[in-house]
């Protein structure tokens, strides 16, 4: 099948795009930012009552399912490791059989791509024949693809994690199926699809237009709403998921997202958790979903784009601390996840060109910043990722024997460093939810504290420069003069009575509490 479309988000296709994609009409934007402005951002407003375990302690993981472990060799078809478009084996068993890798990690949750019967032909519009094998492609979504596995193999993986204290997160699309999807031959099809024929046109609007040449779902129809109800809905409750990543939110409709809370809340319980993709968002693009409780967190796009600058010594400090201080400003009982790498954009590190000292600055940010910290699968052992669609490639194993990524070279010691983070952020719950107090943002270096009213205190400084700096802070809220350590170097801070004096080395980071 040749694709003669635009190419955008989710699709499989275009991947080394890092601009934004559509938005809303200038017109809308401009009135939304206008409400936001009238209700001061929102962001002190009421907070939901949920049932719901809130996530924000979570570490999550996010696994491009085809790429991570191949566990059952006998369910390959069209495999071909040697190209970038083809499916390369991962499936379900195979990340069942690693979750004990993921616990030693300290990873909470797992984020899963589709596992969905997707379409059974290649895309060629890009140069080279590219496949499902990401999931996005749906062809029947009663059904879970044999290539990844089974229904039983997927309650199996949700069993095996939750022993391990994991909780598992499927993303599920209801936006659009795949190119030349089963569905486009029924008799309703142009009732239920857009297709971008002359029966059932595309729009140009981000809810109506066929998101990179797919079929759109007519998701204001009632039937096919209740068709994608029971399937997403009905296999999270007979597998037990924890959650759902949505895919394309924000090219479906708010009423949409609202009638799927609701029905979520009725078959699974408060307690499902909805994280939501919403291209561009940050807590000002997202609070309109969180406003009428259509999910419970969402991707800040900002967050990869304004580390990467800062890490690169691009802007001042203060420009960057303000930034992360704005992130606070999210609705209360609602959160913002936040990645380096995705399977949308390129790989952080090779980003960095490899650098692997400033990927271990921006590790360390993402680790003590407000929200859900994701780790995208791989860049723990240093996997470099590149532009699409190399920020998909295999899972490094090393010398272990499992396919596809056996043989390709591990970083130990970065896993080292991110167990080591991820240590930290579980012992010091104040990391994850605390409030956030600027220290100092002169030259180089940032220091700033997370402080809860009912937790401890923890200093982060940050020194994006070469050259050693010595500063003495101010105490932070909820510190004052006495023993402090340096937890990432174990080493002992001093302190006086003006306050915490500082010792940090260039391009490096102390993370400060009491012993």
């Amino acid at each position: 099948m040749t694709c003669t479309c635009d190419l955008g988000e989710d699709s499989g296709l275009n991947r080394n795009v890092v601009s934004p994609h559509p938005t809303f009409p200038a017109v809308i934007r401009a009135v939304f930012l206008i409400t936001l402005l009238i209700s001061g951002f929102a962001f002190a407003l009421e907070p939901k009552e949920r049932g719901a375990d809130d996530w924000a302690d979570e570490v999550l993981y996010f696994v491009v399912l085809d790429r991570f472990a191949d566990g059952d060799p006998r369910n390959n078809r069209d495999v071909d490791i040697k190209a970038k478009g083809t499916f390369h084996g991962g499936d379900l068993l195979g990340l069942t059989q690693r979750l004990d890798d993921l616990q030693d990690l300290g990873v909470t949750a797992v984020w899963l791509t589709p596992v969905v019967k997707n379409i059974d032909h290649y895309v060629d519009g890009v140069g080279f024949p590219d496949w499902g094998y990401h999931g996005y492609w749906a062809d029947d979504f009663h059904k879970i693809d044999d290539r990844f596995g089974t229904e039983a193999e997927l309650k199996t993986l949700v069993d095996e994690a939750h022993k391990r204290g994991i909780k598992i997160l499927l993303d599920v699309v209801y936006n659009h199926a795949g190119y030349g999807a089963a569905y486009l031959k029924q008799d309703h099809a142009n009732e239920w699809f857009r297709t971008g024929r002359r029966q059932s046109p595309c729009g140009d609007d981000p809810i109506t237009q066929c998101l990179s040449g797919l079929p759109d779902f007519k998701t204001d129809n009632d039937e096919v709403v209740e068709y994608l109800f029971k399937a997403h809905l009905g296999l999270a409750k007979r597998v037990g998921l924890d959650g759902f990543r949505l895919d394309t939110v924000k090219h479906v409709e708010h009423e949409f997202w609202q009638k799927h809370r609701a029905r979520a809340d009725k078959e699974l319980g408060p307690s499902f958790f909805l994280l939501g993709e919403v291209w561009g968002g940050d807590y000002k693009v997202l609070d309109p979903y969180f406003e009428n409780d259509e999910m419970d967190a969402g991707f800040d796009f900002s967050f990869a784009g304004n580390v990467l600058g800062f890490v690169n010594g691009r802007g001042r400090t203060i420009a960057f601390s303000r930034y992360l201080l704005k992130r606070h400003r999210v609705r209360d009982g609602f959160h913002l996840a936040h990645y380096l790498s995705s399977h949308d954009v390129p790989g952080f590190l090779y980003q960095l060109k490899g650098d692997k000292t400033k990927f271990k600055l921006a590790a360390a940010l993402k680790f003590t910043s407000a929200g859900i910290p994701t780790i995208y699968y791989g860049e723990e052992v240093g996997r470099l990722g590149g532009d699409w669609p190399d920020n998909r490639s295999d899972m490094p194993w090393g010398d272990r024997p499992i396919p596809p990524g056996k043989g390709l070279p591990r970083d130990e010691a970065m896993y080292a460093y991110y167990r080591k983070l991820i240590q930290i952020r579980k012992q010091h719950p104040v990391l994850a939810l605390g409030d956030y107090q600027e220290l100092h943002t002169d030259g180089e270096l940032l220091v700033f504290a997370r402080h809860a009213a009912a937790g401890k205190t923890v200093i982060v400084a940050v020194n994006r420069g070469a050259e050693p700096l010595e500063v003495t802070v101010p105490f932070p809220k909820g510190l004052s003069e006495g023993p402090l350590k340096d937890l990432l170097g174990d080493a002992p801070v001093a302190s006086s009575a003006a306050g915490v004096q500082l010792v940090v080395g260039g391009q490096a980071v102390q993370i400060i509490a009491r012993p």
